[in-house]
């Protein structure tokens, strides 16, 4: 997985853990794409001083991880349900029976709820 895209994740798992500018300047540069000299600007600092927020923020946001390993466990649920349809709905293609059919769609709907219910 790309760091930035890692980092983002991590920054909407664990956010809320961080102090409230480590957590505006990470979503600042990750999620809204703002530079840091822009970041700067805006808050009337230097642009090392926010380069130096956001490191010590991301840095708290991998210790989070490995220690709560909560972004892994997502993501391994999300690729076993995604598995999980992908094999209903081969098994939904092999079968005519109308009742098997219907089942397999409510199973396929609760799981896709499940993966998307954000």
């Amino acid at each position: 997985m790309e760091e930035k895209v890692k980092i983002s994740m991590l920054c909407e798992f664990y956010g809320t853990l961080l102090t409230e500018k480590q957590y505006e300047f990470i979503n600042d540069y990750y999620n809204n794409d703002l530079s840091l000299s822009e970041i700067a600007e805006n808050n009337d600092i230097t642009r090392q001083a926010v380069r130096d927020i956001i490191k010590k923020g991301e840095k708290k946001l991998f210790e989070y991880e490995e220690k709560l390993m909560f972004m892994e466990k997502i993501l391994k649920q999300e690729e076993v349900i995604e598995n999980a349809v992908s094999k209903l709905t081969k098994m939904q293609k092999e079968y005519s029976d109308k009742k098997i059919v219907n089942t397999i769609e409510e199973i396929k709907k609760q799981l896709d709820y499940i993966l998307y219910k954000s």
